[in-house]
């Protein structure tokens, strides 16, 4: 008999979710990264307001807010012309938050071991083990002493990003592929508030943005397209501040700013995967994975932990199939997150705006209704499929 029903690998914020709303329904789990928390990752992160709606429902959100983490409620966007601005939450969930991923992912696993998972931090996937074309459980060892085991599991989840263990050791059917379209990199700033505000910028093959995060730093991002990716590299910082000078007011706040870590970043290729096959299943980054420049992990990882774990949930207690649970699995994501996908791989391109977009953005300057719905499409709070819709465009121009 398997020592657990569920290995989940890596604990960032597609696993710990998993682990622990697995755990609360009763299940063995094992949580499992080759990290030791708190610990840093590279991430956008940005939490939008949805994805602190599932804080929330977690009952995590006061912790978040007890770090002393800064609300946003308001979305501003310079377009090179337009300015908007629009709040991105629902009455229920107004708030986004930019916390740094040490404090998050250290909640998020924490909470997993109050739920009852165990938890083994520092501990390295070394073999996913198959028998019968099926993932039975793990092989690997502890960074610390070096110690081997091996766990048997009758899921194995896979929830340790892009390089992910687990599908490396599965192969699943990947689709709607897209090469890296952009080259994004951050940094940490004192001295530049941004006032419960995401600001973001656009200029031509150019787009930046800010948001304030822990101990009174603002992460600043900024991006690229890929072609610039090996010669701007060999300049990097220089790159970076010029990215952020093409928006002189911008610059002009940084000379009272001081940047206070080195510059990270790097490319992200766009994906899906199949996301389960017999014994195991993916989730966050290692099953879909799009640009960061609409800074939709985080909530992806969310609503995507909630959707695997509810269709484990069912086939672990026998109530359905485990194909048929996780087959739903899928298409739900698919069908949330493809929308978004191709408005962040449009978005990404760095196109020139069509003149049917200029119209858009010239007739929601003075409609605060319209720069809301923006704003919450940014977010995903609604879809851009309903946002950028033909009777909703109609109906905003219409009114201008």
């Amino acid at each position: 008999m398997a020592a657990y029903d569920v290995i989940v690998v890596g604990a960032r914020c597609a696993g710990s979710p998993t682990a622990m709303l697995l755990a609360q329904k009763g299940h063995r789990v094992l949580l499992i990264d080759r990290a030791t928390f708190p610990s840093d990752t590279m991430s956008t992160h940005v939490v939008h307001p949805l994805a602190v709606a599932a804080l929330d429902r977690w009952g995590l959100l006061h912790r978040l807010a007890a770090t002393g983490c800064p609300q946003i409620d308001t979305y501003t966007f310079d377009l090179a012309g337009f300015n908007l601005a629009g709040a991105p939450g629902t009455d229920d969930s107004p708030f986004a938050y930019c916390p740094r991923r040490t404090i998050l992912d250290a909640l998020l696993v924490e909470a997993a071991a109050d739920s009852g998972a165990d938890v083994r931090e520092g501990f390295v996937v070394d073999e996913v083990l198959m028998e019968g074309g099926c993932v039975v459980g793990i092989t690997g060892h502890s960074k610390d002493h070096g110690s081997k085991s091996t766990e048997y599991a009758r899921v194995v989840v896979g929830a340790d990003g892009r390089n992910s263990v687990v599908a490396g050791a599965v192969h699943p059917h990947t689709y709607n592929e897209r090469a890296p379209l952009l080259a994004i990199y951050y940094a940490y700033w004192s001295g530049l508030p941004t006032d419960g505000r995401f600001e973001s910028y656009m200029r031509a093959r150019r787009g930046f943005a800010a948001a304030e995060t822990h101990d009174g730093l603002t992460m600043v991002v900024a991006g690229w397209p890929y072609e610039e990716f090996a010669a701007n590299k060999r300049d990097l910082e220089g790159s970076y501040l010029r990215t952020l000078s093409t928006v002189p007011e911008f610059a002009e706040r940084l000379r009272d700013a001081r940047r206070e870590s080195r510059i990270m970043g790097a490319p992200t290729p766009n994906f899906f995967r199949q996301p389960y096959g017999p014994g195991w299943a993916l989730v966050g980054d290692a099953g879909y994975l799009k640009d960061p420049i609409t800074a939709q992990g985080i909530l992806d990882a969310f609503r995507d932990a909630e959707a695997c774990a509810r269709g484990l949930d069912e086939a672990l207690r026998g109530d359905r199939a485990f194909a048929d649970s996780m087959q739903e699995y899928q298409r739900a994501r698919d069908e949330s997150a493809l929308a978004m996908f191709d408005f962040t791989c449009q978005l990404a391109s760095f196109s020139e705006p069509s003149p049917e977009m200029r119209e858009l953005f010239a007739a929601m300057e003075d409609n605060p209704t319209a720069m809301d719905g923006f704003a919450r499409m940014n977010a995903g709070t609604i879809s851009p499929a309903e946002f950028l819709s033909p009777q909703n465009i109609s109906a905003i121009v219409g009114r201008a």
